[in-house]
Parts: C-alpha cells; structure tokens; sequence
C-alpha cells in the first residue's frame, strides 16, 4: 500500500498547513449569525470549508454584559452545523470576564470548537495562563491561538510560538501601532503603509519567522479599509509572498474571497505540482529530472505544500491530485 504524501515528505518536519487560509471575525449578533450561514453556503460551493469563523467576545461583548454575550457565543458555536470550523476569540488573561469565558463557552461547547483565541498575550506565561484554563474546563487538546499585540509581545514571539498548545499566531496590527504612543503615523494601519514602515514591517517578520521556526501558522493582520477589494486582495497577495504568511483575517464578509484569490496558488503552479509529484511517486520518491531540473524530497516537499494551499483555498487540484485530499 503506497504511503500518502503527506507522511513521507513532512513526516516530523515543522509544517503550517492545516488552517484554512482565511480566520472571519464578528461579534455582534446578526453578523455572527450571517457569518456561520456563510461558512456553510460556501463550504457547500468549494466542497471544503475555507474560512474559519472567530466569534468575538473581546470587542463583540458590550461593556458590562460580557456574561450575557458570552451565553449568545456559546448557543451559536451549539447550533453550527456539522463539520462548522467555529472558534472564539475570548477575553485576554488578565481581563475580569477571562475566566467565565472560559467556563461558559469552552466547558459547554468546548467540543465543537476549532481553537480558542487569546488576545494581547504578552508572555509565554500567559499562554500557561490559558492552557491551564482550557484544560480545567475538560478541553485538553483544544488549541490554542495568540494575538501579539505589542513590541514586548514581537519580541517574545519565538517563546511564544515554541509553546505546545500554539497553533498559530497572529498580528495586531492596531494595537500595536497605538502601543508606540504616535511614533508611528496612522499611515502604518493602512492597506500600503503597514507594508512600508519599518517598525510594521519588522513585527511581521518576526512573527512569521516564529511560526515557522516552530511549525506553527502565521495569520497576518486585518485591513480595515473593508470597502476596497483591490486593495484587500493586494494586502493579502504582498502578506503570502513577500512576508510569508499563510492565513489572514478577515472583518467583513466581502474580504473573504480576496483572501482566496490571493493566497492560492495559480493554476500553473498547481499543474506544475501535481505533474512533479505524480512522477516523483511513480519513482517511489527517488529523485527526478523534470523539465531539466533535478527534484528530490526537498523540493517534493515545497510542491506538496502548494497542493495543501490550493486545497485550503477552494482550488481546482489536477485529476491526478484529486485522490491525495479524498477523505479517509
């Protein structure tokens, strides 16, 4: 019986697939309700679920009824429909409504959750703080995300990454800019600028080398000018290929499939793969001259991978392709 790709090229080796590349965020409820019913139609028309919902309670809950909201989020994550990736974006640690949170929503729903967001994580402590949380209300192998959201937090971001229960990072490009006290101009939050200034450009970089250092996903940080899908699909296309992110968050409903477009692969590349690895399987993963180029587990190894992204992006794999994502 022929091992499946997947566990002879990565075996052990760090990877960062297995996320869908876009994470929705909403809090309020007509929209969170929308964004499930969403997830669904279009699950429905990729044949695979291509965008994680975060339900939020950080900025979704009003001031004062935290508890409440957090009842809402828990009888949404109840009433998803099968196979629904849905997650929740709790209170950071430190917050008074951390712990209900917790209990309310991940000791009742805990089992249909995907992964559990924490905001402004500052340290590898609190990221203990969480997991010894999560694990008191009987969800043990939940995941974990971060939000780094602070030049304290980019610089422990490899410590933060290296801990077991992270599956992925992610950037707070607003609160970090406000952390820096006007040093940085409003332009670093917009579409280009937070492309441009050094301080921006920095933190990404060294989140997204944390993550890979250590196997995890680096989920890149919001545009907030959700009108624009020009300048949507540009920000996405520029975090993929030139910063190295793999995953995105998306804040409103018209931002979820520029981050498709722009984070799959193209056609070509995605026949180029699956011609490499169909050759390369037939050789039994010796290596192979394809098109004058010498190609072995390494590069087998990049091919697969961009197999994995244009699966998670709703792609057209190749015929040949097709039965390496088949279900069991």
């Amino acid at each position: 019986m022929k091992q499946h790709p997947r566990d002879i090229l990565l075996g052990a080796q760090a990877r960062t697939g297995g996320l869908p590349v876009c994470d929705h965020y909403s809090g309020v409820e007509a929209r969170m309700r929308k964004s499930l019913q969403l997830q669904a139609e279009m699950t429905r028309e990729f044949g695979a679920c291509v965008f994680d919902v975060t339900l939020d309670c950080e900025d979704g809950a009003p001031v004062g009824r935290e508890a409440e909201h957090a009842a809402l989020v828990t009888d949404l994550v109840m009433g998803a429909a099968p196979g629904a990736r849905v997650a929740v974006r709790v209170h950071p640690v430190d917050h008074p409504a951390f712990a209900h949170d917790v209990q309310a929503i991940v000791g009742r729903a805990g089992a249909r959750l995907s992964h559990v967001m924490i905001p402004k994580v500052e340290s590898l402590r609190d990221v203990e703080i969480a997991a010894h949380a999560l694990d008191a209300a009987g969800a043990r192998q939940l995941p974990l995300h971060a939000l780094v959201e602070s030049p304290a937090a980019v610089h422990r971001a490899f410590d933060i990454a290296g801990h077991p229960r992270i599956q992925s990072l992610s950037f707070g490009l607003m609160d970090f800019v406000s952390a820096h006290g006007g040093a940085i101009p409003e332009e670093g939050m917009a579409a280009q600028g937070q492309f441009t200034h050094p301080l921006v450009v920095r933190a990404k970089l060294e989140i997204a080398s944390a993550c890979h250092a250590h196997g995890k996903v680096p989920s890149h940080c919001v545009v907030t000018e959700f009108k624009d899908a020009q300048a949507m699909e540009t920000a996405a296309r520029r975090a993929v290929n030139e910063f190295g992110y793999t995953r995105m968050w998306s804040i409103h409903p018209d931002q979820i499939r520029p981050i498709l477009k722009a984070m799959s692969p193209s056609e070509g590349e995605i026949a180029q793969a699956a011609c490499i690895l169909q050759q390369a399987e037939q050789a039994d993963w010796a290596p192979i001259s394809f098109d004058g180029k010498l190609h072995d587990r390494a590069s087998y190894r990049f091919h697969w991978q961009v197999l994995e992204r244009a699966h998670a992006t709703g792609a057209r794999l190749p015929a040949q392709a097709q039965g390496w994502f088949a279900g069991p």
